[in-house]
Protein backbone atom coordinates (compact mmCIF):
# COMPACT_ATOMS: atom_id res chain seq x y z
CA UNK A 1 0.00 0.00 0.00
CA UNK A 2 0.79 3.71 -1.08
CA UNK A 3 1.73 5.79 1.61
CA UNK A 4 -0.53 8.87 2.39
CA UNK A 5 1.79 12.00 1.77
CA UNK A 6 0.40 15.01 4.06
CA UNK A 7 0.49 18.00 1.57
CA UNK A 8 1.08 20.00 4.11
CA UNK A 9 4.73 18.75 4.79
CA UNK A 10 5.69 18.23 1.82
CA UNK A 11 9.52 18.93 0.52
CA UNK A 12 10.02 18.90 4.12
CA UNK A 13 13.19 16.96 5.16
CA UNK A 14 13.49 14.89 8.25
CA UNK A 15 15.60 15.93 11.00
CA UNK A 16 19.71 14.65 11.13
CA UNK A 17 20.00 11.23 13.07
CA UNK A 18 21.78 11.36 16.26
CA UNK A 19 25.16 8.93 16.95
CA UNK A 20 24.88 6.43 18.67
CA UNK A 21 25.37 7.07 22.61
CA UNK A 22 24.01 5.79 25.95
CA UNK A 23 21.64 8.21 28.31
CA UNK A 24 22.50 7.76 31.93
CA UNK A 25 19.48 8.86 33.83
CA UNK A 26 20.27 9.79 37.68
CA UNK A 27 16.57 9.67 39.42
CA UNK A 28 15.26 6.94 36.44
CA UNK A 29 12.26 5.92 39.11
CA UNK A 30 11.25 9.80 39.44
CA UNK A 31 8.26 11.30 37.90
CA UNK A 32 10.47 13.28 35.43
CA UNK A 33 11.54 10.03 33.56
CA UNK A 34 8.17 8.53 33.50
CA UNK A 35 6.21 11.40 32.47
CA UNK A 36 8.19 13.37 29.95
CA UNK A 37 12.07 11.54 29.37
CA UNK A 38 11.02 8.16 28.48
CA UNK A 39 8.15 8.62 26.60
CA UNK A 40 10.36 11.48 24.91
CA UNK A 41 13.09 9.05 23.94
CA UNK A 42 10.48 6.26 22.77
CA UNK A 43 8.69 8.91 20.08
CA UNK A 44 12.62 10.25 19.05
CA UNK A 45 13.41 6.11 18.75
CA UNK A 46 9.56 5.58 16.79
CA UNK A 47 10.59 8.61 14.55
CA UNK A 48 14.01 6.79 13.52
CA UNK A 49 15.71 9.90 14.59
CA UNK A 50 18.49 8.19 17.27
CA UNK A 51 19.99 5.35 16.02
CA UNK A 52 19.79 1.50 16.94
CA UNK A 53 23.16 1.98 18.47
CA UNK A 54 21.07 3.37 21.72
CA UNK A 55 20.66 2.65 25.04
CA UNK A 56 19.17 3.94 28.20
CA UNK A 57 21.12 3.19 31.60
CA UNK A 58 18.76 4.42 34.85
CA UNK A 59 20.22 4.61 38.00
CA UNK A 60 18.15 5.11 41.08
CA UNK A 61 17.52 3.96 44.63
CA UNK A 62 14.90 1.46 44.23
CA UNK A 63 16.36 -2.20 43.58
CA UNK A 64 15.02 -3.90 40.87
CA UNK A 65 16.40 -6.12 37.78
CA UNK A 66 16.26 -4.45 33.64
CA UNK A 67 13.37 -6.44 32.96
CA UNK A 68 11.47 -4.90 35.88
CA UNK A 69 12.66 -1.59 35.24
CA UNK A 70 11.68 -2.08 31.23
CA UNK A 71 8.04 -3.16 32.57
CA UNK A 72 7.83 0.10 34.94
CA UNK A 73 8.91 1.84 31.97
CA UNK A 74 6.20 0.54 29.57
CA UNK A 75 3.35 1.07 32.32
CA UNK A 76 4.53 4.80 32.41
CA UNK A 77 4.60 4.83 28.35
CA UNK A 78 0.82 3.62 28.82
CA UNK A 79 0.12 6.27 31.25
CA UNK A 80 1.90 9.58 29.92
CA UNK A 81 2.55 8.80 26.56
CA UNK A 82 0.37 9.02 23.48
CA UNK A 83 -1.27 5.42 23.47
CA UNK A 84 -2.73 5.78 20.07
CA UNK A 85 1.05 6.00 18.62
CA UNK A 86 2.35 3.13 20.79
CA UNK A 87 3.87 0.04 18.68
CA UNK A 88 4.50 -3.16 20.35
CA UNK A 89 7.26 -4.34 17.83
CA UNK A 90 8.68 -0.39 17.93
CA UNK A 91 8.23 -0.78 22.01
CA UNK A 92 10.21 -4.63 21.95
CA UNK A 93 13.20 -2.86 20.32
CA UNK A 94 13.59 0.21 21.88
CA UNK A 95 12.87 -1.70 25.35
CA UNK A 96 16.14 -3.83 24.60
CA UNK A 97 18.11 -0.98 24.89
CA UNK A 98 16.86 0.01 28.04
CA UNK A 99 18.97 -1.08 31.70
CA UNK A 100 18.93 -0.31 34.96
CA UNK A 101 21.48 0.06 37.89
CA UNK A 102 20.05 0.46 42.05
CA UNK A 103 21.81 2.39 44.37
CA UNK A 104 22.02 5.83 46.44
CA UNK A 105 23.59 8.67 44.72
CA UNK A 106 25.96 9.31 47.90
CA UNK A 107 28.20 5.88 47.79
CA UNK A 108 30.99 5.16 45.57
CA UNK A 109 29.71 1.96 44.37
CA UNK A 110 26.94 2.67 41.85
CA UNK A 111 29.33 4.89 40.05
CA UNK A 112 31.69 1.55 39.31
CA UNK A 113 29.42 -0.20 38.50
CA UNK A 114 27.69 2.94 35.93
CA UNK A 115 31.36 2.67 34.59
CA UNK A 116 31.76 -0.88 34.22
CA UNK A 117 28.29 -1.78 33.16
CA UNK A 118 28.51 1.22 30.03
CA UNK A 119 31.64 -0.67 29.09
CA UNK A 120 28.90 -3.74 28.62
CA UNK A 121 26.34 -1.22 26.46
CA UNK A 122 29.07 -0.62 24.40
CA UNK A 123 30.09 -4.05 23.66
CA UNK A 124 26.57 -5.19 23.15
CA UNK A 125 24.79 -2.37 21.91
CA UNK A 126 27.80 -0.53 19.52
CA UNK A 127 27.65 2.70 21.47
CA UNK A 128 31.02 3.87 21.07
CA UNK A 129 32.02 5.46 23.91
CA UNK A 130 29.52 8.56 23.72
CA UNK A 131 28.07 9.39 26.93
CA UNK A 132 24.92 12.07 28.23
CA UNK A 133 24.50 12.18 32.03
CA UNK A 134 20.72 13.32 32.74
CA UNK A 135 20.38 14.55 36.40
CA UNK A 136 16.78 14.14 36.79
CA UNK A 137 16.76 14.11 40.79
CA UNK A 138 16.36 16.67 43.37
CA UNK A 139 18.95 19.70 43.05
CA UNK A 140 20.91 18.94 46.62
CA UNK A 141 22.68 16.04 44.45
CA UNK A 142 23.84 18.00 41.34
CA UNK A 143 27.17 18.92 42.28
CA UNK A 144 27.44 15.60 44.27
CA UNK A 145 26.59 13.37 41.19
CA UNK A 146 28.98 15.55 38.88
CA UNK A 147 31.96 14.99 41.41
CA UNK A 148 31.20 11.34 41.81
CA UNK A 149 31.40 10.78 37.89
CA UNK A 150 35.34 12.64 37.69
CA UNK A 151 36.20 10.27 40.54
CA UNK A 152 35.07 7.66 38.52
CA UNK A 153 36.27 9.00 35.40
CA UNK A 154 33.50 8.92 33.26
CA UNK A 155 33.52 12.47 33.02
CA UNK A 156 35.75 12.98 30.23
CA UNK A 157 35.90 11.33 26.83
CA UNK A 158 38.00 8.79 25.89
CA UNK A 159 39.75 8.89 22.53
CA UNK A 160 36.91 10.33 20.00
CA UNK A 161 33.99 9.78 21.85
CA UNK A 162 32.51 12.75 24.00
CA UNK A 163 30.77 13.21 27.11
CA UNK A 164 27.37 15.56 28.12
CA UNK A 165 25.61 16.47 31.23
CA UNK A 166 22.38 17.72 31.31
CA UNK A 167 21.05 19.48 34.51
CA UNK A 168 17.34 20.67 35.62
CA UNK A 169 16.20 23.36 36.80
CA UNK A 170 16.72 25.11 39.44
CA UNK A 171 19.84 25.88 39.10
CA UNK A 172 20.94 27.40 42.28
CA UNK A 173 18.73 29.47 44.55
CA UNK A 174 20.27 32.29 44.47
CA UNK A 175 23.47 34.32 42.99
CA UNK A 176 25.45 32.67 45.38
CA UNK A 177 24.58 29.03 45.16
CA UNK A 178 24.17 29.62 41.07
CA UNK A 179 28.01 30.81 40.87
CA UNK A 180 28.85 28.00 43.42
CA UNK A 181 27.34 25.01 41.42
CA UNK A 182 28.69 26.67 38.14
CA UNK A 183 32.48 26.65 39.62
CA UNK A 184 31.38 22.76 40.53
CA UNK A 185 30.55 21.59 36.95
CA UNK A 186 33.36 23.74 35.86
CA UNK A 187 35.49 21.53 37.75
CA UNK A 188 34.23 18.55 36.36
CA UNK A 189 33.21 19.59 33.01
CA UNK A 190 34.45 21.91 30.37
CA UNK A 191 31.82 24.18 29.47
CA UNK A 192 30.85 22.81 26.40
CA UNK A 193 29.61 19.83 27.70
CA UNK A 194 27.20 21.23 29.86
CA UNK A 195 23.72 21.70 29.09
CA UNK A 196 21.34 23.07 31.58
CA UNK A 197 18.43 22.14 30.44
CA UNK A 198 15.00 24.48 30.60
CA UNK A 199 11.82 22.77 28.83
CA UNK A 200 9.98 25.98 27.93
CA UNK A 201 12.82 26.42 24.70
CA UNK A 202 11.85 23.06 23.74
CA UNK A 203 8.76 24.43 23.04
CA UNK A 204 8.14 24.79 18.97
CA UNK A 205 6.61 28.28 19.11
CA UNK A 206 9.25 29.61 21.27
CA UNK A 207 11.91 27.60 18.82
CA UNK A 208 9.86 29.78 15.92
CA UNK A 209 10.49 33.28 17.42
CA UNK A 210 13.79 33.51 16.12
CA UNK A 211 11.84 32.47 12.76
CA UNK A 212 9.36 35.04 13.09
CA UNK A 213 11.57 38.13 14.02
CA UNK A 214 14.64 37.01 11.30
CA UNK A 215 13.01 35.60 8.48
CA UNK A 216 10.11 38.02 8.15
CA UNK A 217 11.56 41.72 6.76
CA UNK A 218 8.33 42.90 7.96
CA UNK A 219 8.61 42.21 11.72
CA UNK A 220 11.98 43.65 12.20
CA UNK A 221 12.04 46.88 10.98
CA UNK A 222 8.93 47.58 13.52
CA UNK A 223 10.71 45.60 16.61
CA UNK A 224 11.95 48.76 18.79
CA UNK A 225 11.06 51.64 20.65
CA UNK A 226 9.84 53.72 17.81
CA UNK A 227 7.00 51.68 17.08
CA UNK A 228 6.28 49.23 20.21
CA UNK A 229 4.63 50.47 23.39
CA UNK A 230 5.61 47.45 25.60
CA UNK A 231 5.88 43.96 25.60
CA UNK A 232 3.49 42.03 28.07
CA UNK A 233 4.91 38.06 28.85
CA UNK A 234 2.32 36.20 30.96
CA UNK A 235 2.41 32.80 31.98
CA UNK A 236 -0.61 31.71 33.91
CA UNK A 237 -1.11 27.97 35.32
CA UNK A 238 -4.25 27.06 36.85
CA UNK A 239 -2.93 24.38 38.88
CA UNK A 240 -1.79 24.84 42.38
CA UNK A 241 1.46 23.23 43.89
CA UNK A 242 0.47 19.61 43.04
CA UNK A 243 2.06 18.45 46.41
CA UNK A 244 5.64 20.13 45.85
CA UNK A 245 4.76 22.36 48.43
CA UNK A 246 7.62 21.64 50.67
CA UNK A 247 9.64 22.33 47.95
CA UNK A 248 7.61 25.37 46.68
CA UNK A 249 8.14 26.89 49.96
CA UNK A 250 11.69 27.36 49.37
CA UNK A 251 11.36 28.64 45.88
CA UNK A 252 8.03 31.00 45.51
CA UNK A 253 6.91 32.28 41.72
CA UNK A 254 10.02 34.46 41.22
CA UNK A 255 12.12 31.41 41.49
CA UNK A 256 10.34 28.96 40.16
CA UNK A 257 9.21 30.47 36.53
CA UNK A 258 10.34 33.94 36.43
CA UNK A 259 13.90 33.66 36.58
CA UNK A 260 14.31 30.94 34.15
CA UNK A 261 11.61 30.26 31.41
CA UNK A 262 10.16 33.90 31.77
CA UNK A 263 13.51 35.35 31.30
CA UNK A 264 14.13 33.34 28.37
CA UNK A 265 11.30 34.45 26.65
CA UNK A 266 12.51 37.91 27.55
CA UNK A 267 15.63 37.66 25.92
CA UNK A 268 14.31 35.90 22.38
CA UNK A 269 11.92 38.47 22.29
CA UNK A 270 14.73 41.29 22.78
CA UNK A 271 17.85 40.37 21.56
CA UNK A 272 19.64 41.32 18.02
CA UNK A 273 20.03 39.64 14.93
CA UNK A 274 23.09 36.79 15.63
CA UNK A 275 25.96 36.51 13.06
CA UNK A 276 24.58 32.91 12.46
CA UNK A 277 22.50 30.69 14.06
CA UNK A 278 25.04 28.72 15.64
CA UNK A 279 24.69 27.88 19.16
CA UNK A 280 27.49 30.34 20.56
CA UNK A 281 26.17 33.22 18.31
CA UNK A 282 22.37 32.99 19.26
CA UNK A 283 23.65 32.29 23.13
CA UNK A 284 25.89 35.55 22.87
CA UNK A 285 23.05 37.92 21.77
CA UNK A 286 20.56 36.38 24.20
CA UNK A 287 23.05 36.95 26.84
CA UNK A 288 23.97 40.37 25.41
CA UNK A 289 20.40 41.82 25.91
CA UNK A 290 19.68 40.60 29.69
CA UNK A 291 23.13 42.57 30.34
CA UNK A 292 21.51 45.74 29.33
CA UNK A 293 18.53 45.01 31.65
CA UNK A 294 18.10 48.35 33.88
CA UNK A 295 19.19 47.08 37.69
CA UNK A 296 16.43 47.52 40.10
CA UNK A 297 17.56 49.80 43.22
CA UNK A 298 17.11 48.18 46.26
CA UNK A 299 15.00 51.14 47.86
CA UNK A 300 12.65 51.00 44.98
CA UNK A 301 11.68 47.19 44.70
CA UNK A 302 7.81 48.01 44.81
CA UNK A 303 7.91 50.06 41.51
CA UNK A 304 9.57 46.98 39.52
CA UNK A 305 7.85 44.02 41.04
CA UNK A 306 4.72 43.06 43.34
CA UNK A 307 3.54 39.57 44.37
CA UNK A 308 0.59 37.82 45.59
CA UNK A 309 -0.43 34.52 47.22
CA UNK A 310 -3.80 32.30 46.80
CA UNK A 311 -6.45 31.66 49.27
CA UNK A 312 -9.18 29.31 48.63
CA UNK A 313 -11.62 29.62 45.75
CA UNK A 314 -13.12 27.87 42.20
CA UNK A 315 -10.80 26.79 39.70
CA UNK A 316 -12.29 25.60 36.21
CA UNK A 317 -15.57 24.84 38.07
CA UNK A 318 -13.76 22.90 41.60
CA UNK A 319 -12.99 24.04 44.53
CA UNK A 320 -9.97 24.41 45.69
CA UNK A 321 -7.62 25.58 49.20
CA UNK A 322 -5.76 27.87 49.54
CA UNK A 323 -2.24 27.89 49.30
CA UNK A 324 -1.31 27.73 53.17
CA UNK A 325 -3.85 24.78 52.99
CA UNK A 326 -1.68 22.70 50.77
CA UNK A 327 0.42 20.29 52.26
CA UNK A 328 3.90 20.80 53.46
CA UNK A 329 3.18 24.58 53.38
CA UNK A 330 3.23 26.61 56.49
CA UNK A 331 -0.09 28.23 57.77
CA UNK A 332 1.59 31.25 57.87
CA UNK A 333 3.58 31.28 54.62
CA UNK A 334 4.83 34.82 52.93
CA UNK A 335 6.25 32.56 49.77
CA UNK A 336 4.30 34.03 46.78
CA UNK A 337 2.56 32.15 44.67
CA UNK A 338 2.52 35.34 41.54
CA UNK A 339 4.70 37.71 40.92
CA UNK A 340 5.06 40.81 38.46
CA UNK A 341 7.70 41.91 37.06
CA UNK A 342 8.69 45.39 35.30
CA UNK A 343 11.97 45.51 33.63
CA UNK A 344 13.46 47.97 30.98
CA UNK A 345 16.44 47.36 28.92
CA UNK A 346 19.32 50.56 28.73
CA UNK A 347 19.88 49.72 24.90
CA UNK A 348 18.80 51.80 21.79
CA UNK A 349 16.12 49.26 20.43
CA UNK A 350 14.31 49.01 23.71
CA UNK A 351 14.79 52.66 25.18
CA UNK A 352 11.83 53.39 27.65
CA UNK A 353 9.92 50.13 26.40
CA UNK A 354 8.78 48.36 29.70
CA UNK A 355 8.50 44.61 29.67
CA UNK A 356 5.64 43.13 32.31
CA UNK A 357 6.34 39.83 33.37
CA UNK A 358 3.52 37.70 35.44
CA UNK A 359 3.90 34.44 36.73
CA UNK A 360 1.24 32.63 38.71
CA UNK A 361 -0.71 29.58 39.60
CA UNK A 362 -4.50 28.88 40.53
CA UNK A 363 -4.77 31.44 37.87
CA UNK A 364 -8.06 31.40 35.88
CA UNK A 365 -6.79 29.05 33.10
CA UNK A 366 -3.21 27.64 32.00
CA UNK A 367 -1.94 30.15 29.15
CA UNK A 368 1.28 31.33 28.46
CA UNK A 369 2.04 34.46 25.62
CA UNK A 370 3.72 36.95 24.23
CA UNK A 371 1.85 40.07 23.17
CA UNK A 372 3.46 42.71 21.97
CA UNK A 373 1.43 46.10 22.27
CA UNK A 374 3.02 48.75 19.39
CA UNK A 375 2.12 52.62 19.97
CA UNK A 376 -1.03 54.29 18.64
CA UNK A 377 -1.39 55.97 15.46
CA UNK A 378 0.52 59.39 15.36
CA UNK A 379 -2.69 60.60 14.00
CA UNK A 380 -6.18 60.06 14.94
CA UNK A 381 -7.74 60.60 10.89
CA UNK A 382 -10.60 58.36 11.83
CA UNK A 383 -12.40 60.70 14.34
CA UNK A 384 -15.98 59.78 13.26
CA UNK A 385 -15.40 56.12 13.83
CA UNK A 386 -18.34 54.43 16.21
CA UNK A 387 -15.32 52.64 18.12
CA UNK A 388 -12.34 54.11 19.72
CA UNK A 389 -8.99 53.24 17.98
CA UNK A 390 -7.15 50.66 19.85
CA UNK A 391 -3.41 50.07 19.46
CA UNK A 392 -2.23 47.18 17.44
CA UNK A 393 -0.98 43.52 19.41
CA UNK A 394 0.84 40.92 18.24
CA UNK A 395 0.21 37.87 20.25
CA UNK A 396 2.66 34.78 20.49
CA UNK A 397 0.47 31.88 22.16
CA UNK A 398 3.22 28.92 23.63
CA UNK A 399 0.44 27.34 25.31
CA UNK A 400 -2.09 26.12 24.74
CA UNK A 401 -2.80 26.14 20.90
CA UNK A 402 0.46 27.25 19.53
CA UNK A 403 0.10 29.95 16.94
CA UNK A 404 0.61 33.87 16.41
CA UNK A 405 -2.41 36.39 16.23
CA UNK A 406 -2.16 39.65 14.64
CA UNK A 407 -5.16 42.03 15.86
CA UNK A 408 -5.66 44.98 13.88
CA UNK A 409 -8.27 47.79 12.71
CA UNK A 410 -10.72 46.77 9.80
CA UNK A 411 -13.80 48.64 8.29
CA UNK A 412 -17.25 47.47 9.08
CA UNK A 413 -19.34 46.48 5.68
CA UNK A 414 -21.67 49.32 5.63
CA UNK A 415 -22.18 52.75 3.87
CA UNK A 416 -20.99 54.41 7.46
CA UNK A 417 -16.91 54.31 8.74
CA UNK A 418 -17.53 52.03 11.11
CA UNK A 419 -14.40 50.24 12.84
CA UNK A 420 -13.59 46.73 14.53
CA UNK A 421 -11.31 45.20 15.61
CA UNK A 422 -10.37 41.63 13.79
CA UNK A 423 -7.59 38.99 14.42
CA UNK A 424 -5.28 37.40 11.72
CA UNK A 425 -4.49 33.97 13.24
CA UNK A 426 -2.19 31.07 12.20
CA UNK A 427 -2.22 27.80 14.71
CA UNK A 428 0.83 25.11 14.80
CA UNK A 429 -2.01 22.08 14.08
CA UNK A 430 -4.48 23.60 11.44
CA UNK A 431 -1.31 24.95 9.37
CA UNK A 432 0.66 21.97 9.10
CA UNK A 433 -1.44 19.00 10.40
CA UNK A 434 0.74 17.30 12.72
CA UNK A 435 1.14 17.41 16.38
CA UNK A 436 3.95 19.38 17.52
CA UNK A 437 6.93 17.11 18.69
CA UNK A 438 7.13 17.70 22.72
CA UNK A 439 9.48 20.16 24.20
CA UNK A 440 11.78 17.08 26.37
CA UNK A 441 11.90 15.89 22.45
CA UNK A 442 13.59 18.42 21.04
CA UNK A 443 15.66 19.07 23.68
CA UNK A 444 17.33 15.39 23.78
CA UNK A 445 17.95 14.91 20.27
CA UNK A 446 19.91 18.42 20.42
CA UNK A 447 21.75 17.12 23.18
CA UNK A 448 22.74 14.23 21.56
CA UNK A 449 23.61 16.35 18.00
CA UNK A 450 25.36 18.43 20.41
CA UNK A 451 23.51 21.86 19.93
CA UNK A 452 23.43 23.66 22.71
CA UNK A 453 21.27 26.69 21.22
CA UNK A 454 17.93 25.75 23.14
CA UNK A 455 20.32 25.33 26.81
CA UNK A 456 21.03 28.08 29.02
CA UNK A 457 24.80 28.92 29.01
CA UNK A 458 26.44 29.85 32.60
CA UNK A 459 26.22 33.60 31.99
CA UNK A 460 22.41 33.61 31.21
CA UNK A 461 21.92 31.66 34.40
CA UNK A 462 23.69 33.90 36.58
CA UNK A 463 22.10 36.92 34.42
CA UNK A 464 18.76 35.93 35.72
CA UNK A 465 19.82 35.71 39.51
CA UNK A 466 21.57 39.08 39.04
CA UNK A 467 18.39 40.82 37.91
CA UNK A 468 16.00 39.14 40.64
CA UNK A 469 18.61 39.29 43.60
CA UNK A 470 17.48 42.93 44.92
CA UNK A 471 14.02 41.77 44.63
CA UNK A 472 14.44 38.33 46.55
CA UNK A 473 16.61 40.35 49.21
CA UNK A 474 13.65 43.17 50.03
CA UNK A 475 11.07 40.61 49.98
CA UNK A 476 12.68 38.91 52.49
CA UNK A 477 12.76 41.17 54.98
CA UNK A 478 9.39 42.65 54.02
CA UNK A 479 6.20 41.29 55.63
CA UNK A 480 2.89 41.06 53.38
CA UNK A 481 -0.30 40.97 53.90
CA UNK A 482 -1.30 37.07 52.54
CA UNK A 483 -3.51 35.38 50.78
CA UNK A 484 -4.33 38.72 48.79
CA UNK A 485 -5.72 36.94 45.70
CA UNK A 486 -8.78 34.01 45.27
CA UNK A 487 -8.07 31.02 43.59
CA UNK A 488 -9.74 31.11 40.16
CA UNK A 489 -9.17 34.77 39.51
CA UNK A 490 -6.33 36.69 37.86
CA UNK A 491 -4.32 37.54 40.88
CA UNK A 492 -4.16 40.58 43.57
CA UNK A 493 -5.44 43.50 42.71
CA UNK A 494 -2.46 45.54 43.39
CA UNK A 495 -1.07 43.47 40.20
CA UNK A 496 -3.35 45.54 37.81
CA UNK A 497 -2.60 48.51 39.82
CA UNK A 498 0.98 48.09 38.72
CA UNK A 499 0.47 48.66 35.22
CA UNK A 500 -2.53 50.96 35.36
CA UNK A 501 -0.62 53.83 37.39
CA UNK A 502 1.53 53.74 34.02
CA UNK A 503 -1.59 54.32 31.97
CA UNK A 504 -1.31 50.80 30.80
CA UNK A 505 -3.27 47.55 31.08
CA UNK A 506 -3.36 43.84 30.96
CA UNK A 507 -4.36 41.89 28.38
CA UNK A 508 -7.69 40.00 28.63
CA UNK A 509 -6.49 36.26 28.20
Amino acid sequence: MTATVNPLRAGIRLGPTAEPCVIVIFGATGDLTRRKLLPALYRLAQQHLIPAEFAVLGVARQQMSDHEYRAKMREALTEFGDEDTVDEAAWTSFAGGIFYIAGEFTDTEPYTSVRSRLKEIDEQRKTQGNRIFYLATAPEFFGLIANQLAQANLARPEGRAWARIIVEKPFGHDLESARALNAQFAAVFEEHQIYRIDHYLGKETVQNLLVFRFANSIFEPLWNYQYIDHVQITNAEAIGVEGRGAYYEGAGALRDMMQNHVFQLVSLIAMDPPVSLKSDDVREEKVRALKTVRPIPPDLVGEYAVRGQYGPGQVLGQTVDGYREEPGVDTQSSTETFAVLKIKFDNWRWANVPFYLRSGKRLQKRVTEIAIHFKEVPHRLFTDSDAPLEPNVLVIRIQPNEGITLRFGAKLPGQAMRIRWVNMDFRYGSSFGVKPPEAYERLLLDCMLGDSTLYARRDMVELGWEIVAPILDAWKTTAFDFPNYEAGSWGPPIAFEFVEREGRHWRKL
